[in-house]
């Protein structure tokens, strides 16, 4: 498990791989990953949009950008928090992923930014 906060947002994430659902033969590793917003500001916000980067070892980083999370953009009162499942596939079964999520202010609209905190993902076989 790992956490990072910004301007008092707190983001926990703990990341699982799942050997139902991989194929280590045909270089296809899944993993998935749950992520805990906690608003610890005093102001409302509402997630707008996440940016993701992937490494995945040997082969290209990428980048996935979209609004919100998981279809939804859920806004968080001072004191709450909104948690989502999601997943990720490698192709090398060793990587790490980390982003940033673009929130609004809601009361006066102006967009921050809060960074995910930097999470491993390797297969436990391949985890000397």
């Amino acid at each position: 498990m790992v956490t990072e906060v910004t301007n008092g947002v707190k983001v926990t994430v703990e990341v699982e791989y799942q050997p139902q659902y991989s194929s280590p033969s045909q270089h296809h590793y899944v993993f998935t990953y749950q992520v805990t917003i906690e608003n610890n500001s005093a102001k409302t916000l509402q997630l707008t949009r996440r940016q993701w980067v992937i490494n995945d070892a040997g082969f290209p980083i990428r980048k996935v950008e979209g609004e919100g999370v998981v279809g939804r953009q859920p806004i968080l009162e001072p004191g709450q928090k909104h948690q989502y499942m999601s997943g990720c596939n490698l192709r090398s079964g060793i990587g790490k992923m980390q982003g940033a999520y673009t929130m609004e202010q809601l009361m006066d609209g102006q967009a921050i930014t809060i960074q995910i905190p930097s999470f491993k993902m390797i297969v436990p076989f391949k985890n000397n």
